[in-house]
C-alpha cells in the first residue's frame, strides 16, 4: 500500500493520492475524464439517494432529457450561450468510415445543424416546457433529472472539475416571481440539509455577484464550503432565472382571468464535486474520513486468528457480530482476506470507514470487541451483548465530524477593515475574509487581479454610509465573503 503525501507537504498531491489509493476513481482515457470506481460510486449513490428523497419530498418529479441539444437552442438565450460557448463539445458528423485500416469521419454524414453535448439542460427543457405549459393549471411544473453533462475544461482535477461529470439538475416553472424566488431559496435549504446533516460539511450561503452569477440567471445563490487548505469550494448553486428562458422559448400561460402571462423559472444543481468537497473537508494524512450517514461501509470487522484456533467457534462468533449489525441496518463488512491485521487496519483507515471492530482470540473468549473510531482514533471495549452502542457511536461520529469542520471554518474566517490588512492575510495564508464591497464589477476585478481572491457570496446588503468598501473606500453596498477558491 503506497504511502500518501502529507497535506502539509503538498495538498493537491495528497488529494489525488487519496482518490487513487482508496479506489474512489481513476483517470479516463480521454484527457479530463474520470472513471468512478465501485467504492466511489457507492459513496455517490448514498449521497444521491439522500438528496433524491428530499427533492421528491418537496414536490419535484424525476424525468430525463436528451444528451444532445440543437445549437440553435443555446443561441436563443444570449447570456446563456455566451457563458457556456467555450466549454461546449460539438457534434458535427454522424458517421465514421473505414479507410486503409483506420477510421475517418464520413464527409457525407455532416449534420445540417450542429449538436451540442449538453453542458446543462435549461434550453432543451424549456423547449419541452413550451409544449407542456398552456394554462395556470399546468403550474408549478417542477422536474429534476440525474444525468451526466459535458463541459470541455482545460484544467481538470478528479471530482472537482472534469470534462464529464454526474449531477442532478432541477428545473421549475412558476406563475409568479415570488413563487419562483421562494423555490430558489427552498432548494438552498435542501442543499444546506444535505451538506450539514449528511456530509457533515458546514456551509456559508449567499447571493453571487454579477460576475460570478450563472449565465442567464437574474440571481444565483451558492453553497460555499471551506477545505482543509482553507480555500473555498462552491459546492452547489440555486438560480432564479426570472422570465429569461421562458421568454426565449416563448413559454406563456393563460391565467385564471384569461390573461396571457410570462412564466418564471428556476434551476439548481449539485454534482460529483460534492465527493471532492467531502475528501478535502474531512480527510487527513491517513486518508479519507467518511461521515457514517453516507459511508458505503459504516463498520468493518477485522477477525484476528492467525493460528486458526477454535476456528469454527471463532467464525460463528464473527458471523453473529456481523448479523447483529445487519439487523440494526448498519452497513458492515467482514474483512477475512489474506494480509496482516496491521495491513487491514491501515487499509480501512485509508478508506475512511467510520468504525473498525477488531476481534481476536482474547475478545472472542471474553465475549468482547475492540472498537476503533476513525474520526478521533479512540478505542474502547464493547461486550458482544452491547452492540447497540455501535448505533450511538455512529451518531456521535457524524456529529463530531460536523463540529470539527465547523470549528475549523470559524477559526479560519476573519474580518478586514482595510485593503492592506486584507492583502497581508491572503499573502500569508488562505482565509475566508468578511468585508465590505461597493458592489462594482471594477472593484471586484481589481481585488481578484491583485490578490487572486474572489467574492464567494454576498452575505447581506448594506444601507449604512459609514460602511466603506475595502478597496475603493466608497460607501459599501454589500457585506461579502472573499477567499481564494477552487
Amino acid at each position: 500500500m503506497a504511502k500518501i503525501t502529507k497535506q502539509s507537504e503538498n495538498f493537491s498531491k495528497w488529494y489525488t493520492d487519496v482518490i487513487l489509493d482508496t479506489d474512489l476513481a481513476d483517470y479516463g482515457p480521454v484527457k479530463g475524464t474520470m472513471v468512478v470506481k465501485p467504492y466511489g460510486f457507492a459513496l455517490w449513490t448514498n449521497i444521491r439517494d439522500a438528496l433524491n428523497k428530499m427533492i421528491e419530498d418537496t414536490g419535484h418529479e424525476n424525468a430525463y432529457f436528451p444528451l444532445f441539444i440543437p445549437k440553435s437552442f443555446l443561441e436563443k438565450e444570449a447570456k446563456h450561450v455566451e457563458g457556456f460557448a467555450k466549454e461546449c463539445a460539438v457534434v458535427t458528423h454522424s458517421k465514421l468510415i473505414a479507410e486503409d485500416g483506420s477510421l475517418q469521419v464520413d464527409p457525407a454524414s455532416k449534420l445540417e445543424e450542429e449538436i451540442i453535448v449538453r453542458p446543462t439542460s435549461e434550453t432543451i427543457i424549456w423547449h419541452m416546457f413550451k409544449k407542456w405549459i398552456t394554462s395556470y393549471r399546468d403550474l408549478p411544473l417542477k422536474v429534476n433529472q440525474w444525468a451526466n453533462v459535458v463541459r470541455w475544461e482545460m484544467r481538470t482535477r478528479l471530482f472537482l472539475r472534469t470534462s464529464e461529470f454526474l449531477w442532478q439538475e432541477g428545473h421549475t416553472a412558476h406563475a409568479t416571481k415570488e413563487e419562483a424566488m421562494q423555490e430558489t431559496l427552498d432548494i438552498v435549504e435542501v442543499y444546506r440539509t444535505l451538506f450539514e446533516e449528511y456530509l457533515a460539511i458546514p456551509t456559508i450561503i449567499g447571493r453571487k455577484s454579477n460576475l460570478e452569477r450563472f449565465a442567464g440567471a437574474d440571481e444565483t445563490f451558492s453553497i460555499e464550503t471551506m477545505m482543509r487548505d482553507k480555500k473555498a469550494l462552491q459546492a452547489g448553486t440555486s438560480h432564479y432565472l426570472g422570465t429569461n428562458f421562458g421568454s426565449a422559448f416563448d413559454v406563456k400561460f393563460q391565467s385564471k382571468d384569461n390573461k396571457e402571462l410570462p412564466v418564471y423559472a428556476t434551476s439548481w444543481g449539485v454534482s460529483t464535486r460534492m465527493v471532492g468537497a467531502l475528501i478535502m473537508v474531512h480527510g487527513d494524512d491517513n486518508g479519507l474520513k467518511i461521515p457514517p450517514k453516507i459511508a458505503p461501509i459504516q463498520v468493518v470487522i477485522i477477525p484476528i486468528n492467525a493460528k486458526k484456533e477454535k476456528q469454527q467457534e471463532f467464525s460463528d462468533y464473527i458471523n453473529n457480530v456481523s448479523d447483529a449489525l445487519s439487523s440494526m441496518n448498519i452497513r458492515s463488512k467482514v474483512d477475512d482476506s489474506d494480509g496482516s491485521p496491521g495491513f487491514k487496519f491501515n487499509k480501512w483507515e485509508l478508506k475512511g470507514v467510520p468504525i473498525r471492530l477488531e476481534v481476536g482470540l482474547k475478545e472472542f473468549e471474553s465475549s468482547q470487541i475492540t472498537l476503533c473510531r476513525r474520526d478521533n482514533k479512540e478505542k474502547q471495549q464493547l461486550h458482544v451483548d452491547s452492540l447497540k452502542e455501535v448505533q450511538e457511536i455512529l451518531v456521535s461520529i457524524q456529529s463530531n465530524m460536523f463540529n470539527d469542520a465547523k470549528s475549523f471554518m470559524e477559526e479560519n474566517t476573519c474580518t478586514a477593515e482595510d485593503f492592506n490588512t486584507f492583502s497581508e492575510i491572503l499573502s500569508s495564508d488562505n482565509k475566508f475574509i468578511k468585508t465590505y464591497w461597493d458592489g462594482s464589477d471594477e472593484t471586484e476585478l481589481k481585488i481578484k487581479d491583485e490578490t487572486k481572491a474572489t467574492i464567494r457570496c454576498i452575505l447581506e446588503d448594506v444601507d449604512d454610509n459609514t460602511k466603506k468598501c475595502i478597496y475603493s473606500n466608497k460607501p459599501a453596498k454589500h457585506l461579502v465573503i472573499f477567499a481564494k477558491a477552487y
